[in-house]
C-alpha cells in the first residue's frame, strides 16, 4: 500500500513507533525484533493467543512502512523455578517432589517429554502453529546455558548496586533485607534459591550464597548456573537480544518502567512497546489463569472463528472488555460485516480495516449472505443440529449456496450449532403477547400472507417497521423485543427481515398463529 500519511488504526501507530526507535535505519544485528514471553508452568491460554497475535498485526503494519527485516520471538521463560504444583495435571505427588527446580529440570507428568517446561514448550509452539503464526521459538535455558546471556548478566554482576537500588524502593523491608537479583542454581539440589549474596566478585564473574544446607558456594553468575529474578530477567533479555519492541498487560506497567531503567543501566536501549488493558469475566472481575473464570481458547473455538477472536484482540486494546461467551456472536457478526465492506474501499479505508490486520492485508473474497444472529435463530426456530437441514433454508435463500462453495459459510452453521446447543436453548422461556402485541401480531400475519412472490428482505423489514409504528410502541426496539419473545422465547434476535425471508413467508406465519390461538411454544429440552 501507498499511504500519504500513517493510518491511525493503532497497530500501524504502534509500527511508527518502533520505526521512530530505530531511526529509520536498519539496527546493527540486522533486523527489528519484536517479542512475546510466556510463562510456561501452565498451558497456553488466551491471552497467550492475544499477545501474539496483536504483535504480529504490529510487524506486518511495520512492513507497510519500513523494507528493514523483522523477526519475532516467542520467548519461554523455561528456567523458571515451579512454584506450586498445577491443579490441572496428573502424577502430582511426584511433581510435588521437584518444587523448586527449574521448569526443564522437572520430570514431565505427562511422560511425554523430557521435562515439564519442554511439555509446555511444545504445547505452546503446537498452539501457535495452529494459528499459522510466524514466530521463531526461544527457551531461557537454552539462552542461559549456552552463553548466549553471559555478556549481559556480567554487566548485571558489574553494576550489581545500581540495579539493586532501582528494585529495593519497590521492596518491603524484609523482602530488601535479603534481595539478590542473582538466583544460583544449587549443584546439590538442583532448586533455584532466593538467598541473599554474600560476596561478589566482578573481574572473576561469580558471587557466593549460602546452599540449602549452610554451606558457603561460589558460583559463576554464568552459563546458567545463576538465574535473574524476573524484573531484572526481563531487563537482561531486553538488553541481551537487542529486542525492538514488545507489549504487556497493564498491570505490568510498573514492571516495564522499572526494568526499562534496568535496562539503560545495562547499556541497554528499552524496547518500544504497547500497554494493553486486561480481560474482564461477566461480573466485571479480571479473568485468572488460576480462578478459571471467563473464557478459554478452545471454548471460543467451539463457537467460533479464529478470525473473529482476532477481531476481538484487534478491537479497542486499551479499553477493558468483557471476556466471555456473550460476546461471541457480536463479534461473528462485525468480523463478517468488516469482511463484506473491505472489497469496496479505497487503500485509505482498507489500512484501518480490522479484516485487512486479521489477514495481513489479504482477507479472503467470500460473500457470507447471512448473519451469525440469523443462523442462530434459523437453528433455534428449526430445534435441529443437523447441517443439511439449514442449508436447505439457506440454498432457498441464496441460490446455488452449498458447503463447497461457501466454506466460510459452512463453519458458522456448525458454529452455530455448537453456540445454540450450549447458550441459547437452555435459555429459552417463550411469553404470550400483551393486547397491544397481540394486535400486531395480527397485523403482520395479515400483511405477510398479502405480500407479493419474490419480496425481499428489505421489503420485509420496511412492513414490519411500518407494523411497530402504527401499533404506538414507545420505541420500535420493544415490537422487536415482543416479536423476539414470543416467536422465539429469547430478547435478542436478528434483523426480522433477513430472518423471515431466510426462513420462508408461509413458514413464518405458520410461527404467528399458533402464538395468536394462545399457545405458546415449548422450549426444547
Amino acid at each position: 500500500m501507498n499511504f500519504s500519511s500513517i493510518p491511525k488504526a493503532w497497530p500501524f501507530q504502534e509500527a511508527k513507533s518502533v520505526l521512530d526507535r530505530c531511526g529509520g535505519t536498519v539496527p546493527e544485528k540486522g533486523y527489528l525484533l519484536f517479542e512475546t514471553g510466556y510463562g510456561p508452568s501452565g498451558l497456553p491460554h488466551i491471552g497467550t493467543f492475544g499477545e501474539v497475535a496483536r504483535t504480529i498485526m504490529v510487524r506486518h503494519a511495520f512492513s507497510e512502512l519500513s523494507d528493514i527485516p523483522t523477526r519475532l520471538f516467542a520467548f519461554s521463560d523455561d528456567m523458571d523455578a515451579l512454584r506450586k504444583v498445577p491443579g490441572n495435571v496428573p502424577n502430582q505427588d511426584m511433581l510435588a517432589q521437584h518444587l523448586g527446580r527449574p521448569l526443564t529440570k522437572v520430570p514431565d507428568p505427562f511422560g511425554a517429554h523430557e521435562s515439564f517446561g519442554q511439555h509446555n514448550n511444545a504445547r505452546l509452539q503446537s498452539f501457535l502453529d495452529q494459528f499459522g503464526f510466524d514466530y521463531e521459538f526461544q527457551s531461557s535455558t537454552e539462552c542461559y546455558q549456552s552463553g548466549r546471556f553471559d555478556q549481559t548478566l556480567m554487566a548485571v554482576l558489574e553494576n550489581y548496586d545500581d540495579v539493586i537500588n532501582v528494585v529495593l524502593p519497590t521492596l518491603g523491608a524484609e523482602r530488601q533485607a535479603t534481595y539478590s537479583p542473582f538466583l544460583p542454581v544449587s549443584e546439590k539440589t538442583g532448586r533455584v534459591l532466593q538467598v541473599p549474596v554474600l560476596e561478589r566478585n566482578a573481574d572473576a564473574g561469580t558471587i557466593v550464597y549460602q546452599d540449602e544446607d549452610g554451606t558457603h558456594v561460589e558460583t559463576l553468575v554464568t552459563g546458567g548456573r545463576c538465574k535473574l529474578q524476573w524484573k531484572v530477567d526481563w531487563a537482561m533479555r531486553w538488553r541481551a537480544l537487542d529486542v525492538d519492541y514488545e507489549m504487556s498487560g497493564k498491570d505490568l506497567i510498573d514492571s516495564v518502567r522499572l526494568s526499562s531503567r534496568i535496562c539503560k543501566i545495562l547499556g541497554g536501549k528499552p524496547p518500544a512497546g504497547f500497554i494493553v488493558e486486561l480481560f474482564l469475566d461477566q461480573n466485571g472481575e479480571k479473568i485468572s489463569k488460576s480462578r478459571g473464570n471467563g473464557i478459554s481458547i478452545d471454548e471460543w473455538l467451539t463457537y467460533a472463528s479464529a478470525e473473529s477472536l482476532s477481531l476481538y484482540m484487534f478491537q479497542s486494546p486499551r479499553k477493558a472488555k468483557r471476556l466471555f461467551f456473550d460476546v461471541i456472536p457480536k463479534t461473528v457478526d462485525e468480523y463478517i460485516s468488516h469482511l463484506h465492506k473491505y472489497a469496496d474501499q479505497d487503500e485509505a479505508a482498507q489500512a484501518v480495516n480490522p479484516a485487512w490486520h486479521i489477514h495481513a492485508g489479504n482477507p479472503p473474497k467470500e460473500e457470507v449472505p447471512l448473519s451469525f444472529a440469523v443462523l442462530l435463530n434459523l437453528v433455534a426456530v428449526c430445534n435441529t443440529e443437523d447441517p443439511s437441514v439449514l442449508w436447505g433454508f439457506i440454498g432457498q435463500y441464496e441460490k446455488g449456496a452449498s458447503p463447497e462453495n461457501h466454506p466460510l459459510l459452512d463453519r458458522l452453521v456448525g458454529n452455530a450449532i455448537a453456540y445454540y446447543r450450549d447458550f441459547v436453548k437452555p435459555n429459552k422461556k417463550y411469553r404470550a403477547p400483551d393486547d397491544n402485541e397481540r394486535a400486531a401480531l395480527e397485523d403482520l400475519l395479515g400483511v405477510l400472507q398479502g405480500l407479493p412472490e419474490g419480496s425481499t428482505a428489505e421489503d420485509i423489514q420496511t412492513q414490519i417497521y411500518e407494523i411497530g409504528k402504527r401499533h404506538e410502541f414507545v420505541s420500535l426496539r420493544d415490537w422487536f423485543r415482543a416479536l423476539y419473545e414470543t416467536l422465539f422465547g429469547q430478547s435478542e434476535g436478528p434483523r426480522m427481515g433477513s430472518f423471515v425471508a431466510l426462513y420462508g413467508i408461509d413458514n413464518f406465519t405458520k410461527l404467528i398463529e399458533p402464538v395468536l390461538a394462545g399457545k405458546l411454544p415449548v422450549a426444547a429440552d
